[in-house]
């Protein structure tokens, strides 16, 4: 089965920058889209970042000119480039990949990785 692995979090202070790393492993056909979500407590899980096939991203106004989404297809990894994080960052942040299964546009679904803890604070 489809699993999606995230890496990179950790500890950074204020104006520090941290990468994360999602790699998908399994029977995947295509990649329509993949991106990041994040959840603080209390909160709702909101959209960071997201990366579609032909390369169109989309960005949250929050992190607009911080964080930058990147991919390599031909590894089944997306990227999140996190630049001058700030205290309201901190969240478990979420991989997410809409995939498809075989050649049948309607055969695709939406896979979560576990998360990873991104913490920023002095």
């Amino acid at each position: 089965q489809v699993q999606l692995v995230e890496s990179g979090g950790g500890l950074v202070q204020p104006g520090g920058s941290l990468r994360l790393s999602c790699a998908a492993s399994g029977s995947i056909f295509s990649i329509y889209r993949m991106g990041w979500y994040r959840q603080a407590p209390g909160k709702q899980r909101e959209l960071v970042a997201v990366i579609t096939t032909p390369g169109f991203t989309n960005y949250a106004d929050s992190v607009k000119g911080r964080f930058t989404i990147s991919r390599d297809n031909a590894k089944n990894t997306v990227y999140l480039q996190m630049n001058s994080l700030k205290p309201e960052d901190t969240a478990v942040y979420y991989c997410n990949a809409v995939l498809g299964l075989d050649s049948g546009l309607d055969n695709k679904a939406t896979y979560w990785g576990q998360g990873t803890q991104v913490t920023v604070s002095s």
